[in-house]
């Protein structure tokens, strides 16, 4: 659950993944990959860095391929660069730092010494070459009840992680003929809304569709993040929806209910629980038997890690065991989230990424192939992992976070490197972690640190902590409202099957009353055009006035926009 990325990339004040000096080939290719096989490697390799072939596409007015065939050949050309760099030995020595260098050691251990207390909650960290873990260890406590520590076995939420194993398996069932991923969505969920311009499953993938966040939209019907609430009524939450956020392919916006959908979706196609087919086909085959689906909030989990926030106050530099509170879900939704895993066994997954042992080629490049946007512009979002750069290296990666969990992984196809954080801690920021860790075994492969910022599109940085509860907050400046009599009154939503209350707050102030929340202050907006806006980033726009009073209302809230509420019982 998430990061959203902008309708156009790169965003202001961010740069693209850069292009690499040269292609890999020749002699390059050699010291990189060895002797072996460089004959064929040679063929698509530099693909992985420049992102050349259609499906890895880094320039904007990139288009599809014109036919089925011309895409299918796409995809195994990329297939093919994926496996060179999959079948590539490790580089020298000399080039990159051994992961039992006690030096090298020490300064990861740095990188996490915030975390690293028994009484506070922390990470577990893996360090993956080539498809193997050569470095994992824990930071912190896994549970602070019987001071269990956290390490490389122990079971961890992993948030918005979760989708590429969603991704994966509706792309092997894409590549089986089960399903067609550019068919309408309620080809497959008939009661799913019959829009004009339908989203189909390639969108949902790619955060392309449209249909609005539930997440959001839960919260804005009045639910608090600790409240239960079911998958039927989540989905009859997404299908009461009359309306998208935007033509589906005209723009990406990042929706948890397009994977909802897709969990939904690989159900129905297969007869089985997204969990047993993930289970059955991916799992079981890799040997990765305690990572799951959590589809039972009730279900006991041996060496699970309990995820903690502070309680309260500013920071998180809490030394007594005492500071934090228990913060977990009781909420059972699976496919935009849900997977529960280890570092130890998220090596085997890292492994099958790159080559393929469960789905083969096609599936592998498939998983990495970016989404194109009407104009033809490509992002970098794949199939739940993300496209990105840093410091001249081409990652591919995702971040997570839900409730007291956070976690990170990125991938580094040049190199053959790998980093991981799982982590129990709601104010930690894994992919940064990661990232510095990554600096540190490929200091000398990477570019010099210009700026010291984050890297490019890898998944959620930390204030996105709130998001997978909602839009994560910000402060908005606002003025008093004059004659608010005019949007005092009940407003009722049919697509959220929701009424809220707008009541006077002292002197100048109006108060947004919905469900069990607690109540909203809003204010008018700096720009003086009648939109009241709240601190938690809402923006009501009113119009159509009767009797001097406003009758509609339409709420933006980030992943939810144009939610139309019409005033009730006092007009």
């Amino acid at each position: 659950m998430h990061r959203p990325w902008p309708s156009s990339w790169p965003p202001p004040g961010r740069s693209a993944p850069p292009a690499p000096r040269r292609p890999l080939r020749g002699k390059r290719l050699r010291r990189l990959c060895g002797d072996h096989h460089v004959s064929w490697m040679k063929v698509s390799t530099s693909a992985i860095r420049t992102g050349h072939t259609a499906s890895f596409a880094a320039t904007a007015g990139t288009a599809r391929p014109a036919t089925a065939a011309a895409a299918r050949a796409t995809v195994f050309a990329t297939a093919l660069a994926i496996a060179a760099l999959a079948a590539c030995g490790p580089p020298g020595d000399s080039e990159v730092p051994q992961a039992t260098d006690p030096t090298i050691l020490a300064r990861v251990d740095a990188v996490f010494a915030d975390y690293a207390s028994p009484d506070g909650p922390g990470c577990s960290v893996g360090v993956i070459r080539d498809g193997r873990l050569v470095h994992a260890t824990g930071y912190g406590t896994a549970n602070l009840d019987h001071g269990i520590p956290n390490g490389p076995a122990t079971i961890h939420r992993i948030g918005s992680v979760s989708k590429q194993f969603t991704a994966a398996a509706i792309a092997l069932l894409s590549i089986r003929g089960d399903l067609d991923l550019d068919a309408p969505v309620r080809d497959y969920v008939a009661e799913f809304p019959d829009y004009p311009d339908p989203p189909t499953i390639r969108h949902l993938v790619y955060h392309t569709s449209g249909v609005r966040d539930y997440i959001v939209l839960m919260s804005l019907a009045g639910k608090r993040s600790e409240d239960f609430f079911t998958n039927q009524e989540v989905l009859d939450a997404i299908v009461r929806q009359r309306e998208l956020n935007f033509t589906p392919g005209s723009e990406f916006l990042y929706s948890n209910s397009g994977y909802f959908l897709l969990g939904e979706i690989v159900a129905r196609v297969s007869g089985q629980s997204l969990r047993e087919f993930a289970e059955a086909e991916f799992f079981e085959p890799l040997g990765m038997p305690r990572t799951h689906f959590h589809d039972d909030h009730n279900e006991i989990v041996p060496g699970r890690a309990i995820g903690y926030a502070p309680t309260g106050g500013e920071g998180d530099g809490v030394t007594d065991g005492h500071g934090f509170r228990i913060n977990v879900t009781t909420l059972d939704m699976v496919g935009d989230g849900g997977i529960f895993t280890s570092v130890e066994e998220w090596a085997a997954w890292d492994r099958n990424l790159t080559d393929g042992t469960v789905g083969g080629p096609e599936w592998v490049a498939l998983m990495h192939q970016r989404g194109v946007l009407n104009s033809g512009d490509t992002i970098p979002y794949a199939f739940g992992i993300v496209h990105g750069g840093h410091r001249g290296l081409a990652t591919v990666g995702h971040g997570g976070a839900w409730v007291g969990y956070r976690a990170g992984m990125s991938r580094y196809p040049e190199t053959g490197h790998s980093f991981v954080a799982l982590c129990n801690r709601s104010q930690i920021d894994p992919m940064a972690l990661i990232a510095s860790t990554a600096e540190i075994y490929l200091e000398d492969r990477m570019e010099p640190d210009a700026e010291a910022a984050e890297p490019d599109a890898e998944g959620e940085a930390p204030a996105e902590a709130a998001e997978e509860e909602g839009d994560a907050p910000q402060d908005r400046p606002g003025r008093d409202i004059p004659d608010r009599t005019r949007y005092a009154g009940s407003f009722h939503s049919p697509e959220l099957n929701t009424t809220y209350r707008i009541l006077a707050e002292g002197d100048a102030g109006l108060a947004l009353h919905a469900g069990r929340l607690e109540p909203l202050t809003l204010r008018a907006r700096a720009e003086a055009d009648g939109a009241l806006v709240s601190e938690l980033g809402l923006t009501l726009r009113f119009s159509a006035v009767a009797g001097g009073r406003f009758q509609s209302l339409m709420v933006d809230a980030g992943r939810v926009r144009n939610l139309r509420f019409m005033r009730v019982g006092d007009r």
